[in-house]
């Protein structure tokens, strides 16, 4: 189920706890990637509200939105860096993105498995992506009074286990929004704290969403080797007569044949 732009906006740019979860998960993206110079820098699903770091120091930004969800011009000022895509088919070229960052992609997408082939063949040779998705075990997936409440909510191993199966490696994993999700004033002025020290505790399951930085892989090792064995040698020299033994020469040199 994707939500509507609209709703999406609204959240994290008209409301306290939004523009918290904004200033937090933005500042996590940027540390993970505090270096793109020259480099294609892309968001799936709704991210941007966390790309505006990247604009300036990135060879170029683009904000992909799936045509489910709807579109909206990002940013106000300058020129437009967001446009409408069909989920699972993207009007780039293969290996055309260095970074990529999905939120409010995967865990509302009705094909994820495509999506994430998608992913894989517009991401360059060693391009990382980094996945945000509600956290399973914690409290943001359980309330729908944030975009976090809706889709399919994963665990750290899940999430991982899905991304090996299409070719992604794992590399870096954590967790955020260690505060509850509530517009209560109270919860609000506690939050920097609780965030702070949920991320030094390394407290995933307390979560409200994980974070898991991929790799792509062009090369893969076969798991077991061979699956299939000759069941028996092959005869390449089969119809040719067996070697036999050259006779020994005799001291007048005359070859002898036996007695």
């Amino acid at each position: 189920m994707h939500l509507d732009v609209v709703d999406l906006r609204k959240f994290y740019h008209s409301t306290p706890l939004g523009r918290m979860v904004q200033r937090s998960l933005r500042e996590r993206l940027a540390t993970l990637w505090p270096d793109t110079r020259g480099m294609t820098v892309a968001g799936f699903g709704f991210t941007t509200p966390f790309m505006r770091p990247f604009v300036e120091r990135s060879a170029r930004v683009l904000c992909l939105m799936p045509a489910q969800q709807g579109v909206c011009p990002w940013p106000d000022e300058g020129p437009n860096h967001a446009a409408l895509i069909e989920e699972t088919l993207w009007p780039l070229p293969n290996g055309f993105v260095d970074r990529l960052m999905v939120v409010h992609g995967l865990e509302t997408c009705e094909r994820p498995q495509a999506l994430l082939d998608e992913i894989w063949r517009v991401l360059a040779p060693g391009g990382r992506a980094a996945f945000i998705v509600p956290n399973r075990a914690g409290l943001w997936a359980r309330r729908d009074v944030t975009p976090f409440g809706y889709g399919r909510p994963y665990s750290v191993s899940q999430l991982e286990r899905t991304l090996a199966q299409h070719r992604f490696a794992a590399e870096r994993h954590g967790g955020a929004l260690y505060h509850p999700p509530s517009h209560r004033r109270f919860w609000l002025r506690l939050a920097p704290a609780m965030e702070r020290i949920g991320s030094r505790l390394d407290a995933e399951r307390l979560a409200g969403v994980v974070l898991v930085e991929a790799t792509k892989l062009v090369y893969i090792a076969p798991a077991s080797g061979a699956k299939e064995t000759a069941r028996r040698p092959l005869r390449v020299l089969e119809g040719l007569a067996p070697p036999r033994p050259k006779p020994a020469a005799g001291r007048d040199g005359r070859m002898r044949t036996g007695a």
